[in-house]
This record gives structure tokens, C-alpha cells and sequence, in this order.
């Protein structure tokens, strides 16, 4: 049963806010279509093939499945089967005629070997088998939490999937936008040369001071120096992407391109079922369901233990009498065990598994709630990112309007370059505010399908 954990009613900051470009569905298998990238949906179909974090964590999955075969096996027998076959030789000493043969007395037991002192042949067949009824739901309770455990590390692998999805998403546009500033930097060094030839040109002609060849200089200098740096930041998110689609740098080289200024916005949905939405959140359930179990293990050591064994089988020294019903042998039995004594062991551990369990209820009830938090930031930044981009645009578009007329004022000798300086690094600065808004829009729009699980459901886990 799922523990109780605060569940809000509703997302405050969606209230009065509608995304400029909303999504009414996400592709369950491909949440990242929405953003309409044919070079980020290869890139991200390559995780699940290649990523080795991943293939770890879903071999630990096999191995928990395996386990709760394993649990399962104990409410059947135990059955063992044996041959064998002996020759032997007695040693000779008194003996007696007994037939044909010489009877031996060795202290109270009669060895029986032929008279020749020959070697003889002993042949055996058994079937043994054992099993302990799951009285007191022992069985039951390990099958329940390891049924439970191979639930939470399918989550776990869910999990870590849609998180190495997000970052390669994040990485992605990062790279974009760093492509963005990149050809920002090209066009501004381009317009800074054009600038300081002219500049020049006025200082030969005499109507410029050397200060102002050296300020053109300087704002060139810059500008390169920025534009190099980008190319380094580049290379390292080129990087990290060959490493989340498991290859090394070398093989992965992706082309520089410029980003779509449409920002999608995934679905929210009714914030009550977040819960079945985020793999997280049923990995910590699951991890209360098998520590729930842990308890009914711990108690049913205070309940005896009861055995039934039972074998049948036969000896012979001929094989062709071995199986004959002269030559055949059986018995069945029953047992019980209890411990009488311990000393408070068996109700420490009781009271250890019930601690545990309250523990993982704790981080079941704080996975929750910060569930919670993530889809309420992701949501108050987009909006506000959404509103800041719009002044941001109009700040950009009043700055290169600002530079073109003291441009023209500074040809016509009216003002001096440290003017168009000034309107210059306003232009600059206002683009790359514009880049950096976008940039801060698209990982929102990432973290926030992230947060709501992707298309993920409980249907997903496994149902055994």
C-alpha cells in the first residue's frame, strides 16, 4: 500500500499562464520530438543503445529479477536424486557358513561375503526429497519484497534513462546557443574591423586622436579573445555528448547550427497525479514495499519451523535387481525447530526492519514533495523567462538602433568613439542577454518534462 505523502491540489505558479508554444501531447517513447530537432532525436536514440551507466543498472535489474525466482522457488519440494555403485573386498577372518556363503562377526552387526573371499558389487538408487510449508507467509513476504526490489531498480533504470535524456537535451542546447554566440562574435569582430580601419583612417586624416585607434584596438582584441573561448566551451559540450551516447570524442563531431527560437512547453497535467508520473517517486514506493516485507520476514522467526522430508530407493548387487520391489527402500518424516532462547534477538531484529521501514517511508514523503518543488520552479522560470525575453528583444532592438545613429554621428564628427563604444558594448551585451534567456528557456522546457516524468507511467514497471 502506497504510504501517505502531502499531495498538492493543483500547480500554483500555472495559475493565469499559458505557454507561448504548448504541447497537447508528448510522444511517450521520444518526448524530446516536441522540439523538432532531427539531430537531437539520433543523438538521443543512441542512450538506450549504447550508454554503459545504463546497461549497468539494467543488469542489476536481471540480477533482482533472478532474485525473485529465486524467492519463488521455495514454496515447492526440494528434490535430489542419487546413483551409486561399490565394489568391495572383506578382509578374511572367523566366520561361519551361512548358505553358501560365510557369515563374519564384527561386534554386533554380521558382514555376509562368499566364501572365496571374492570381491562384491553394491548398487543404490534413492529419490530424496524436503520441503518446508510457508505457514506463517515467510516465503510469501521474500517473494513480496523482492518482487518489490526488482520493481524499484526498473524504476531506477526509468529513472536514470529519462535523467540521461535531460542532460543530453541540456547539453544539446547549450551547444546550440554556444553555436549562436559563436556567429554573434564572428559578425561583431567583422563589424569591430570595419570600425577600426575607419578609425584609423580618421586618425591619418588628422581628425581622430591616437586614443581612439588604440580603444578600437582594444574592443577588437576583446571581442577575439571572447570568440576563441567559446570554441573551447563548445568542444566540452560536444564532449559530454559522446559520452552519454558511449562513444569516444573522436567519433562524434556534431555541426554547427543555428537554434530555433520556438521553445515547446510540455503538457503539466493535474498535479494529484504526479505521483504515477515520476519514475523516482515509484522507485521510493517500491523500496517501502520491500521494507514492509522485511517486517513479516523478521516476525515469522518467532513461529517453529517444520520439515517434511521423504525418499524411497533401493540397493542391490546385481543392477538388474534394483529396481525390483525386494530390493526397494523408503521413508518418510517430519520436524520441527524453534528457538527458545535468544536473548531479544529475534524482536531487535523486528524492531530494526520496522526503523528501516520508517526510514523509507521519510525519503518516500521527501521524494514527493520535492517532486513537487521541481515542477513549481520549472514552471515559475518559464513563465518569467517567457516575459523577460520579450523586454529583452525590444532592449536588443532599441541598442542596435542607438549604435547605427551614433555611428552616423561619430562619421559626421559630431561625437567621439567612446560613444560608439559605449552603444557598441550596450548592442553586444543585449544580444547575448537575448541568448541567454533562450538558453534558460529550453532547459527549463527540458527539466520541466523531466520533472513530470516524460511519458512515463507505473504501467511501465514490470508486473513480476
Amino acid at each position: 500500500m502506497r504510504p501517505t505523502a502531502p499531495i498538492a491540489t493543483h500547480f500554483k505558479e500555472a495559475e493565469g499562464w499559458t505557454p507561448a508554444d504548448p504541447q497537447e501531447s508528448i510522444d511517450k517513447g521520444a518526448w524530446w520530438s516536441m522540439f523538432k530537432d532531427p539531430v537531437l532525436d539520433g543523438l538521443e536514440r543512441r542512450i538506450a543503445v549504447s550508454n554503459q551507466t545504463l546497461k549497468e543498472y539494467e543488469a542489476i535489474y536481471r540480477q533482482a529479477h533472478q532474485i525473485v525466482a529465486e524467492a519463488r522457488s521455495q514454496y515447492f519440494p526440494t528434490v535430489s536424486g542419487s546413483l551409486g555403485a561399490q565394489r568391495s573386498k572383506s578382509a578374511t577372518g572367523s566366520s561361519t557358513t551361512v548358505g553358501g556363503s560365510t557369515a563374519t562377526a564384527t561386534n554386533n552387526s554380521t558382514v555376509v561375503a562368499n566364501t572365496n573371499n571374492n570381491p562384491t558389487n553394491l548398487y543404490s538408487a534413492a529419490l530424496d526429497a524436503s520441503w518446508v510449508p510457508d505457514l506463517w507467509g515467510k516465503v510469501r513476504r521474500t517473494v513480496e519484497g523482492d518482487k518489490a526490489s526488482a520493481q524499484s531498480a526498473a524504476a531506477n533504470i526509468a529513472n536514470y534513462k529519462l535523467s540521461l535524456q535531460a542532460t543530453l537535451a541540456e547539453d544539446y542546447f547549450q551547444l546550440r546557443v554556444t553555436d549562436d554566440e559563436i556567429e554573434l562574435y564572428r559578425e561583431t569582430v567583422a563589424d569591430y574591423r570595419k570600425y577600426l580601419t575607419l578609425t584609423i583612417n580618421q586618425y591619418n586624416a588628422g581628425t581622430q586622436a591616437k586614443a581612439a585607434v588604440l580603444s578600437a584596438q582594444t574592443q577588437l582584441l576583446s571581442a577575439q579573445a571572447t570568440l576563441a573561448n567559446f570554441g573551447a566551451s563548445r568542444a566540452q559540450y560536444e564532449h559530454a555528448i559522446a559520452m552519454l551516447v558511449g562513444v569516444t570524442p573522436d567519433q562524434l563531431t556534431i555541426a554547427p547550427a543555428t537554434l530555433s527560437r520556438d521553445v515547446p512547453v510540455a503538457p503539466i497535467g493535474v498535479a494529484s497525479t504526479l505521483l504515477q508520473r515520476r519514475p523516482d517517486i515509484a522507485a521510493a514506493e517500491r523500496t517501502v514495499d520491500y521494507a514492509n516485507a522485511q517486517i513479516g520476514i523478521a516476525e515469522s522467526a518467532f513461529y517453529p519451523t517444520l520439515t517434511l522430508s521423504g525418499s524411497v530407493g533401493s540397493d542391490a548387487t546385481t543392477i538388474g535387481n534394483l529396481f525390483s520391489a525386494s530390493s526397494s527402500l523408503w521413508s518418510v518424516g517430519a520436524s520441527a525447530a524453534d528457538t527458545l532462547l535468544d536473548f531479544g534477538q529475534r524482536r531487535a531484529e523486528v524492531r530494526a526492519a520496522r526503523a528501516v521501514y520508517d526510514q523509507d517511508v521519510a525519503t518516500y514523503r521527501q521524494t514527493v514533495l520535492t517532486a513537487f518543488q521541481n515542477v513549481e520552479d520549472e514552471i515559475a522560470a518559464l513563465r518569467v523567462y517567457e516575459q523577460q525575453e520579450a523586454v529583452e528583444l525590444e532592449y536588443e532592438k532599441a541598442a542596435k538602433e542607438a549604435v547605427q545613429l551614433d555611428l552616423n554621428e561619430y562619421k559626421a564628427g559630431i561625437v567621439d568613439y567612446t560613444t560608439v563604444i559605449t552603444a557598441q558594448t550596450a548592442q553586444l551585451s543585449a544580444s547575448q542577454n537575448v541568448l541567454t534567456v533562450l538558453e534558460s528557456r529550453l532547459l527549463a522546457s527540458v527539466l520541466l518534462v523531466e520533472y513530470v516524468g516524460g511519458g512515463w507511467t507505473p504501467a511501465d514497471l514490470p508486473k513480476s
